[in-house]
């Protein structure tokens, strides 16, 4: 196997997709596809560039020793060629060796060969492009799959599926020049949408292709991610559309004889056919009755332009047969007579089809059903009938088949359409005109048709009993009799013939045929013919016969010369019978035709062979489409001006009167007819003739005729011929010129200066054809009479207008064509003198903008078209034209008039001074901008952005800040030195820099570029920072010491501050290719400010302390940025602010202050890292700086230096951990624990008061937002208690208004009042209303006395009336250090829930302990008291709670295995918590354990007491019950106590300490077996009572239940009386009242299980065991 070695150039990108879905099977595959072998038309073994870049065709594991892992669609860096078929290569910094075969080979160049070397592989751009964004799209891809967005994904699957298919037809290199840049346009719009809809940058694209920013302006850069281009030549001409039409087949055969199909194109809206026809015909058979047009049935409709395309266009498909009269009836006519008879139409909506024809590229099939007519009559309109739907005049197919045909959509010049589609054109395509002309008649283009619709007749019946069968025969007849040979056209498709005859109408005396015929005649036969229509009529009879009983006919031109006029013609029919011949045709033609001609010759002899029928007519309409004949008397009159030398003069007058249409068909005739009557006699003529050019030219300049300007540029290139008419056209131009001045009127003066453009195209090209024919002769003369043309141009610019309207307008148009001058004077001048003609023509313009709003814009706007002429693209010229041209700029600016058009001139300047750069130097222009246009462009920037902070920016506002930064950047330090040098003065300079500080900082702040304009703000950030470099020694120098200035300064600084915190330079954000592709670019620009920050700071010296405090914040920010140079470059600046402050001060508080408050709220706006903890602390550092740390160990000031970094230190860990709870899914405990742990360092460590008081609120926020009233309440009684009842103003804060110190507290006490109460703790709510009583009653307010006594008897009604659920307490200990800071510090918590899931395991080596504790009541002597409700006990028995314990029990000796309790010892630990709960969080860390070991005689008392504490609290609960309620838990309960009591419960202790043998060895605890006897009579009692409470509430189908219960009773109580008789003492402990069947229990629960009962003296009748004894003997019986 042959091996290489190298290295992978861009890490694991393509790994992304070969790993992707395997459902997305293409993409999969995309990258072994993308590079294999076939793909590239080049053969691997023969190539001549270094192949240093190799895709990865196939994963290599590297399981060899030095092998180098690859994985599919990994790019290799080739380092060398081992044993003559192996390579050697590295993967980003890994080197190694692999199989040669398992990569592809491509063509790069290398540059910058060595460390830093850039590969770049030799394709087209655009497939790199594809590639690579491929491969950062398929790791978005898959994570739209992930969230869920399953719309985007597929079809974002689809977009790259179709991106892969493109890329494919590219790399074949088997596409058409048009074709590839058809791909490239498809493949622009889905790259372009894809970046769009997965929120990616914006690439600016030229040609399809991405532009690299160093060669271009930003101007031109901002146009592209604008999307506004630079228009093109508006008089481009028009591209036409040519529809493609193939008949396939005719399935609907059914008809039997031969047919005749015509397609036509028909305009519904306007009710006429806009095309000739295309005929096909079909033999009988259904085939092409010329077998050589098999397949080859299509036909080109051609010239259909934009305005048609949107006409509402139907094809109209009519199919006329030939045969018999009556298609289903052979008596009617013997078979061997034809005729032409209407059979069906289809029709096509073009709107139906237009877009899917228009996206595809090749034929599309579509089938049309043939509709036939009901009534004959209705024939001429059956397809308007069919498009309306008139259902009952047409009868629809009996299938669905018919018409098959094939449509599509080509667009272009016919010779690009030919060049483009040869497959179509040799198949021997039917060209099939409109009726009429094409939007352009090019020169060259010469057309002769006269197009004859067939309307309709009215005949007589002549004797007959039905109508007629009528055939109308036409011929083209010329002068001599002749009839013209095939001159008739009845479709393109087919050959001419020289007889028409139509189709026939069954039995219609007024037949309606819409027949439109073709006459092609030849221009030279067209005088002096004639056409003839001759009627017969067609009997059906046997013998068949055709009779002729009439004829019309019509001249085709007139005495005059002009033709037959394009309308309706009404013809007379003359009598005549089958035997009349027509050989002497003058017999007929001396007649008249019609009503028209009729009139022209009445005196008519009646004795002629031919009689009028004065009841029959014809009607026919023409139109004629002709380059050379025309129908209009006065253009005819001129182009025949020779025929009456005498009415020239009248004829030049009556141009005027002709049709726009009429002239530009006949431009180029009336062109060589206009120089023929100059050149004929000028003196005579010429102004004329001048009159009558600028009349033509300034009718093209109408937007109807604006296309037939190209017609008029090819006319004066090729077909203009008046080498003398310069000299003429000079003098009347002048002339006109010179009398502006003194005319009222000036409309014709107007109009002349519109057409000055093309006036210099004929003076221009007149004197080269003279030149050429003289060589060169008069040449002086000639630019003599051009350099006083050019004086009347200045002369009328300069002339005062701001009285006379009318000169206004003359100058507008003066100044509207002259820049079109340009190219033409550039034929016959050199660039200079060009350009010197122009500087003066502009020079002489009025310099103040004061002369009318509209005047000012017309000036600009030809000085703009000056800018985008061919002539200021020439470095010579430039020079001379830039100075006026900034001049006029320079004046509005100042002025901030016309800003639009402004913007757009120095957009279009900096345009050509960028491309010119790159071939030449422009160093003499940039300084003229410089001068002209720097301050100028600032002041225009802040006056825009001043009114933009509320608005983005538009478009042309936009531009100024490219056009600011184009010239920045073309700025060199030869400029920016000329640039300071030139200022005056310090103020300024120090004007100068505000003014450019306040621009770059508005840039970074505002929303200048939209956020996917990456290219963009790179570029702007290069741009300033670079511009910042150039300007701070200027900053330096000039105002430090004892010129310092503070405004500049700290400008400089907030700039340098923004920069750096710009979002698009944080890199680390960025995908690795991203990042790497700016770094190579631009350097990471972050570290280069901070350099130039960090150098200005230390340029101030004793300064300094000018900027403390105000900088802290500011530059703390940019140590949050996560970079590290930038933060090593920035610590020091602290030392030295800390240093200058103890040096003035003799402390450092206010850097202490300002950077905390600063820390705080940086941190919680999101910034700062993990490495950002012990950034302070640090002390080594990367870079030449030492730390913050090692300099202050230095100073003398070093203990409370250092004491403060530990502070600081220790504020951002708990910062950084709130952010990070803040920022992540975790739990609101973990909020609310780092919230309260930073709120107590604020408070107990830095004090800082204001930021402990913003914490309380968050805190309080946080609780509310989880439902936890009772901790937010205590939270905010934490800022009440800083309060006091005081009448000192406070001023606004946080959420709160300017106001008394009283009146604050007093709110917040009503706040708190109110989430006591809705945490149901009205305990900790009593006390503040006893408060705010006080307060009131002080104050007399006895109205909100009373409101709140109310409320605090309302919170007494509700302790005894609602429940309370009674919380549970855990502890949790926190093990590992993925946990937060303040978490890990601390061992365990005590938790306060309801509900609890434990949690075995977080994450790798995070452990969570977790177990149940019990609380220790700190109000014992409530708990003691006999008259207390339990509803109250049981709320401080589990409220205001610092001390929780838990058990473990343990077997201390030897285990007793009948009864374990004698051994069975407890570890009790007592848990001391920082902070009693309830409090501000819901959790608190342990502060102190006590760990006791109890005996277990003391256990079996606690176990004791506890249960009968439960089953007096449960018994107090139900005795109020309604009957046959639930009472589940009290069932449970009473059966659980009971029943452990009988098969062992508390024989158990029986057995275990009341055994004579321990008592007799335990004589220290005689008191607490006594205590333990007293709680067993006491859990009877208990007990007792409980059954009586069950007795009442149980229902009956649980009886059974309950006598169990009661025989167990019995038997636990005989076993307690055997082995202890019952003490009949009575004592508060176990006192049990049980009056009216009402249950009150009164309970004192001994402080420790240690305290012995008290005594009383005994009272038998008033003990409960007497009452139990009666009520139990009573249930047994």
């Amino acid at each position: 196997m042959s091996w290489g070695r190298g290295f992978l150039t861009n890490g694991r990108r393509g790994e992304c997709l070969a790993k992707s879905f395997h459902s997305f099977h293409s993409v999969l595959c995309f990258i072994s596809n993308a590079f294999s072998p076939n793909s590239f038309s080049t053969p691997l073994t023969s190539f001549s560039f270094v192949f240093s870049l190799s895709p990865v065709v196939c994963s290599f594991r590297g399981s060899v020793s030095h092998g180098l892992t690859l994985e599919l669609g990994e790019t290799v860096h080739i380092l060398e060629k081992c044993e003559g078929k192996s390579f050697s290569g590295s993967i980003v910094k890994l080197n190694g060796i692999f199989p040669a075969g398992y990569i592809h080979l491509k063509k790069a160049v290398v540059t910058n060969r060595g460390q830093y070397e850039t590969v770049v592989p030799l394709e087209d751009p655009i497939i790199t492009e594809v590639t690579s964004t491929l491969q950062e799209w398929s790791v978005l891809w898959k994570q739209l799959y992930v969230k869920h967005k399953v719309d985007l994904f597929y079809k974002l699957r689809h977009v790259m599926n179709e991106l892969i298919d493109l890329r494919r037809q590219l790399l074949s290199g088997h596409l058409t020049q048009d074709q590839v840049r058809e791909v490239k346009r498809h493949i622009t719009v889905r790259l372009d949408w894809g970046n769009e809809h997965l929120g990616l940058d914006l690439v600016p694209r030229k040609e399809f292709e991405m532009v690299d920013a160093d060669q271009i302006s930003v101007s031109d850069l901002y146009k592209m991610d604008s999307g506004r281009q630079r228009h093109g030549d508006s008089c481009r001409m028009p591209v036409p559309h040519h529809l493609f039409v193939n008949l396939k087949s005719f399935t609907y055969n059914t008809i039997g004889e031969d047919t005749d199909i015509f397609f036509s194109l028909y305009d519904l809206r306007e009710g006429k056919q806009i095309s000739e026809k295309f005929m096909v015909k079909l033999n009988k058979n259904g085939g092409p009755k010329n077998p050589e047009k098999v397949d080859r049935l299509c036909a080109l409709f051609t010239d259909l332009s934009n305005k048609d395309m949107k006409r509402d266009l139907y094809i109209v498909s009519q199919v006329i047969r030939t045969g018999r009269m009556l298609l289903n009836d052979s008596k009617k006519g013997p078979p061997h007579v034809q005729y032409r008879r209407p059979y069906g139409c289809a029709v096509l909506a073009m709107s139906d089809v237009l877009q899917t024809i228009s996206e595809l590229k090749e034929e599309k099939d579509f089938v049309l059903k043939v509709y036939t007519c009901n009534n004959e009559n209705e024939w001429y309109q059956i397809h308007e009938n069919i498009i309306r739907k008139s259902s009952t005049k047409y009868t629809a197919p009996s299938t669905n088949y018919g018409l098959i045909i094939s449509l599509q959509l080509l667009r272009g010049d016919m010779e690009q359409v030919r060049k483009e589609n040869p497959i179509i054109f040799n198949r021997g395509v039917a060209i099939t005109r409109k009726l009429g002309f094409p939007d352009v008649i090019m020169p060259g283009d010469i057309r002769n048709d006269l197009y004859l619709t067939l309307e309709r007749g009215d005949f007589e019946r002549g004797g007959k009993s039905v109508q007629k069968n009528i055939e109308v025969t036409m011929y083209v007849l010329y002068a001599d009799g002749e009839i013209l040979k095939e001159c008739i056209s009845l479709g393109s498709g087919e050959h001419n013939i020289s007889e028409y005859r139509s189709f026939v109408l069954y039995h219609n005396n007024s037949p309606r045929w819409s027949e439109v015929i073709k006459l092609p005649i030849p221009i030279d036969r067209f005088r002096g013919s004639h056409l003839r229509f001759e009627f017969r009529h067609c009997s059906t009879k046997d013998k068949g016969e055709k009779k002729l009983f009439g004829f019309a006919f019509t001249p085709l031109m007139r005495e005059d010369g002009t033709t037959l006029s394009d309308e309706s013609h009404e013809l007379y029919v003359y009598k005549c019978d089958e035997n009349t011949t027509f050989s002497n045709h003058a017999l007929y033609l001396g007649l008249p035709c019609c009503k028209d001609d009729f009139n022209g010759c009445p005196n008519i002899p009646s004795s002629l062979i031919f009689q009028r029928s004065t009841k029959e007519t014809l009607w026919i309409s023409t139109q004629l489409s002709s380059t050379k004949l025309t129908q209009n008397v006065d253009l005819l009159a001129l182009l025949k001006w020779k025929a009456h030398p005498d009415r020239v003069m009248d004829i030049l007058g009556r141009l005027r009167h002709v049709c726009g249409e009429e002239i530009v068909k006949f431009l180029q005739d009336i062109l060589d007819t206009l120089f023929s009557i100059l050149d004929d006699n000028t003196d005579k003529y010429g102004p004329l003739v001048f009159q009558s050019l600028v009349f033509i030219i300034n009718l093209l300049r109408d937007s109807k005729f604006y296309h037939f300007r190209p017609v008029m540029d090819t006319y004066i290139q090729k077909h203009f011929a008046g080498a003398l008419a310069y000299k003429e056209l000079i003098r009347c131009l002048k002339w006109y010129m010179d009398r502006s001045a003194e005319v009222v009127r000036q409309d014709h003066i107007q109009e002349a200066m519109r057409a000055l453009e093309y006036l210099f195209k004929f003076i221009i090209q007149s004197r080269i054809l003279y030149s050429r024919a003289t060589c060169g002769m008069e040449e002086d003369q000639f630019r003599a009479s051009i350099q006083e043309l050019f004086q009347s141009i200045r002369f009328v610019l300069s002339l005062d207008s701001r009285s006379s309207e009318t000169l206004i307008f003359t100058q507008a148009a003066l100044l509207n064509s002259f820049p079109a001058i340009f190219d033409e004077l550039l034929q016959m001048f050199t660039v200079q003198e060009v350009a010197e003609f122009v500087r003066g023509t502009l020079g002489s313009m009025p310099s103040t903008v004061h002369i009318g709003q509209s005047m000012d814009v017309v000036k600009l706007q030809s000085i703009a078209r000056t800018v985008d002429s061919r002539l200021f693209s020439f470095p010579e010229s430039r020079r001379i034209l830039l100075p006026v041209v900034l001049h006029h700029i320079h004046l509005h600016l100042r002025q901030q008039k016309e800003l639009l058009i402004c913007s757009g001139i120095l957009s279009s300047i900096f345009s050509i001074i960028k491309s010119s750069s790159l071939e030449s130097s422009v160093q003499e222009e940039v300084e003229m901008m410089v001068e002209s246009l720097l301050d100028v462009l600032l002041q225009t920037l802040l006056a825009i952005m001043s009114k933009s902070q509320t608005c983005p920016l538009s478009d042309w506002q936009g531009e100024y800040v490219s056009c600011l930064l184009s010239l920045l950047r073309q700025m060199s330090d030869i400029h920016f030195q000329h640039l300071l040098d030139n200022f005056q003065s310090k103020e300024e300079l120090k004007e100068f820099l505000l003014k450019i500080f306040c621009v770059f900082r508005n840039l970074m702040k505002l929303s200048i570029f939209p956020r996917d304009w990456n290219v963009m703000r790179l570029l702007t950030s290069n741009i300033i920072v670079s511009t910042t470099q150039y300007l701070s020694p200027a900053l330096h120098k000039s105002f430090t010491d004892a010129d310092f200035d503070f405004k500049v300064w700290n400008s400089y600084f907030s700039l340098a501050v923004l920069f750096i915190n710009q979002p698009s330079l944080q890199l680390e954000t960025l995908t690795p290719a991203k990042r790497k592709k700016v770094f190579d670019k631009y350097g990471d620009m972050r570290v280069m400010m901070a350099y130039e920050l960090f150098s200005m700071w230390q340029n101030l010296g004793e300064n300094k302390i000018h900027f403390i405090p105000g900088m802290i914040g500011p530059f703390l920010g940019v140590t949050l940025v996560p970079q590290i140079e930038v933060r090593n470059i920035m610590i020091p600046i602290f030392h030295d602010m800390m240093d200058w402050e103890q040096r003035k001060n003799g402390n450092f508080k206010q850097v202490e202050a300002e950077l905390i408050d600063k820390l705080d709220s940086l941190v919680s706006e999101g910034k700062g890292d993990e490495n950002y903890r012990e950034l302070f602390s640090l002390t080594q550092l990367f870079g030449p700086y030492p730390s913050l740390l090692e300099k202050i160990e230095q100073e003398t000031w070093r203990e409370t230096g250092v004491s403060f970094v530990t502070s600081v230190t220790r504020l951002m860990e708990r910062l950084l951990d709130y952010r990070d709870c803040m920022k992540g899914d975790e739990t609101e405990n973990k909020k609310i624990g780092c919230t309260v742990n930073l709120l107590n360092f604020y408070k107990s460590e830095i004090n800082k008061e204001e930021m402990y008081i913003r914490y309380i609120h968050k805190l309080c926020e946080m609780h509310l937002q989880a439902e936890n009233y009772t901790e937010a309440a205590f939270t905010l009684l934490l800022y009440w208690e800083l309060l006091h009842w005081e009448e000192r103003p406070l001023r606004e804060f946080l959420h709160y208004p300017a106001q008394s110190e009283w009146h604050r507290k007093e709110g917040l006490c009503r706040k708190v009042i109110h989430y006591f109460n809705k945490g149901k703790c009205w305990e900790y709510g009593i006390p503040l209303c006893r408060e705010l009583a006080f307060q009131y009653e002080s104050l007399y307010d006895y109205q909100s006395l009373s409101w709140i006594r109310k409320m605090e008897a309302a919170y007494y009604d509700n302790i005894m009336e609602q429940q309370r659920l009674e919380p549970e307490f855990f502890r949790v200990g926190f093990y590992g250090r993925k946990f937060p800071f303040f978490l890990r510090v601390s061992c365990c918590d005590i938790y306060t829930l309801c509900l609890f899931v434990i949690i075995v395991k977080i994450k790798l080596r995070d452990y969570l302990q977790i177990y149940a504790v019990t609380p220790v009541s700190e109000n014992m002597d409530v708990l003691q008291m006999d008259r207390v409700p339990d509803r109250i006990k049981s709320f401080y028995r589990v409220n205001n709670v610092r001390r929780f314990r838990y058990d473990r029990p343990f077997h201390k000796g030897p285990k007793d295995k009948d009864n374990e309790f004698k051994s069975l010892w407890i570890e009790r630990t007592t848990l001391i918590l920082t902070h009693p709960l309830p409090g501000i969080s819901r959790w608190f860390e342990v502060d102190k354990r006590e760990l006791v070991e109890v005996s277990p005689l003391e256990n079996a008392i606690y176990v004791v007491e506890n249960k009968n504490q439960e089953l007096r609290t449960l018994i107090s609960q139900y005795q109020h019950k309604q009957l046959h309620g639930n009472i589940n838990l009290l069932s449970m309960c009473l059966n659980g106590v009971i029943d452990a009591a009988v098969n062992g419960g508390i024989a158990r202790y029986q057995e275990a300490f009341f055994d004579k043998e321990y008592i007799s060895s335990h004589p220290e605890d005689t008191e607490k077996i006594t205590q333990l006897k007293d709680l067993m009579q006491e859990q009877v009692h208990v007990l007792g009572v409980g059954l009586v409470v069950h007795e009442k509430l149980v229902h009956p189908e649980m009886r059974p239940l309950h006598k169990k219960l009661i025989d167990q009773f019995q038997m636990m109580r005989s076993s307690l009386c055997h082995q202890h008789p019952l003490n009949h003492q009575k004592h508060p402990s176990n006192c049990l009242q049980l009056h009216s069947n009402t249950l009150t229990t009164t309970t004192n629960t001994p402080a420790a299980a240690q305290q012995p009962p008290k005594k009383h003296p005994s009272n038998d009748q008033e003990h409960p065991s007497n009452f139990l004894a009666t009520n139990l003997n009573m249930l047994v019986t």
